[in-house]
């Protein structure tokens, strides 16, 4: 079964908000046990947001969900001795402080594998372990912009944000597959390593084709490129009722296929019109304005287009294929949990348990 991939794996996570607790939880999907720590004063995210009668919110507990919580002051001795006991039962630790931070605590990189030579050691921060940034401050959408990759997208009068945020995801991803390799490293070597990753890099890797662009014929203008907003067969058109759709006729056979539903033959030859299309745009905005997201969907859904309706949130978790798929689940806490979005051999993660807390003198007895 999937949940038995990782079965027996412990993994320390001292990491807050998403990335690094976004890690974790698909490593305990995969059947980690995961031990977060946190200061006394407890991660920012239990607070962050609506909070729910327990004085928790939803988002803290989402991204926490599997997860045994222990308190831990690193800057005591007791913490530290406490702290040391569970790296050296530990195969992965996972931590998002800034550089350096780590080492005034007292647990460098040489310490921890004195510690335990077989840890798994992945830091994940906003810049990455060295350069100029190393230490910076930033959240998402700083990230974002240092790697041109906001300026590249949203429409054309300004960039857009992205939601939910883009480089904390793309870094949760980056570190569940180079703690993957490494530990398939270690099965063969093994030693432990560490594994440096930066969540403003984990957005610039999916940058290649963007900045191939710029180097080449000059900055991509928002809206003027063909997925990018500058073809009127790849594009989002507002409806009459105020809602929207989505349309990504790229191959010729899909923009025929909505022209023949439209009953607009002549539209077919417009696909080869120069980026941008001002004058198809145009048109199709009028022409999809003159019906309801209903009308569109009841006319295009069968035509087999590359058109889907633009769902609202709250309608996604109660979409057919997303049920038939299984990955969203509805928690006992009312929490809408997406599990990690992997079948093997047509099994997927087991619905996850709530978070608990234990001290960590329980979780140690455990492991010894």
């Amino acid at each position: 079964m999937i949940a038995d991939c990782l079965a027996g794996l412990k993994v320390l996570d001292l990491s807050m908000y998403i990335p690094g607790p976004l890690a974790t939880l698909w490593l305990s999907d995969l059947g980690a046990e995961v031990i977060k720590i946190e200061s006394p004063a407890g991660d920012p995210m239990r607070t962050m947001g609506p909070v729910d009668a327990d004085g928790t919110t939803a988002f803290y507990k989402l991204a926490n969900a599997n997860k045994t919580i222990v308190s831990l002051d690193l800057k005591s001795e007791d913490g530290k001795v406490r702290f040391a006991e569970l790296v050296a039962g530990a195969d992965v630790l996972l931590e998002g402080f800034r550089p350096g931070v780590m080492e005034r605590l007292g647990f460098g990189i040489e310490r921890l594998h004195q510690i335990n030579p077989r840890l798994v050691h992945c830091a994940l921060s906003g810049y990455g372990g060295t350069g100029p940034f190393a230490t910076r401050a930033g959240h998402d959408v700083t990230y974002l912009a240092v790697t041109g990759l906001l300026a590249a997208s949203g429409p054309a009068e300004r960039p857009i944000m992205t939601f939910p945020p883009l480089a904390d995801h793309a870094g949760a991803m980056l570190a569940v597959n180079s703690i993957l390799a490494a530990l398939l490293k270690r099965s063969t070597t093994g030693r432990g390593t560490t594994i440096d990753i930066s969540l403003a890099e984990a957005a610039l890797s999916w940058m290649g084709g963007v900045l191939t662009m710029a180097h080449r014929w000059g900055d991509p203008k928002r809206e003027h490129d063909l997925i990018n907003g500058g073809a009127a067969f790849y594009r989002i058109y507002k409806t009459q009722d105020g809602r929207f759709a989505a349309i990504a006729a790229l191959e010729e056979k899909f923009w025929q296929s909505f022209c023949t539903a439209l009953g607009k033959p002549e539209w077919v030859a417009r696909q080869a019109e120069p980026l941008p299309q001002t004058a198809l745009i145009a048109e199709m905005e009028a022409m999809f304005a003159s019906r309801t997201l209903g009308e569109w969907t009841a006319l295009l859904e069968p035509a087999d287009c590359t058109f889907e309706p633009v769902l609202e949130p709250h309608e996604v978790a109660g979409h057919p294929h997303h049920q038939a798929r299984g990955f969203t689940h509805v928690s006992e806490q009312g929490l809408v949990e997406v599990l990690l979005p992997v079948l093997m051999e047509g099994e997927r993660p087991r619905p996850r348990r709530p978070l608990c807390e234990k001290a960590a003198e329980a979780v140690i007895s455990g492991w010894s």
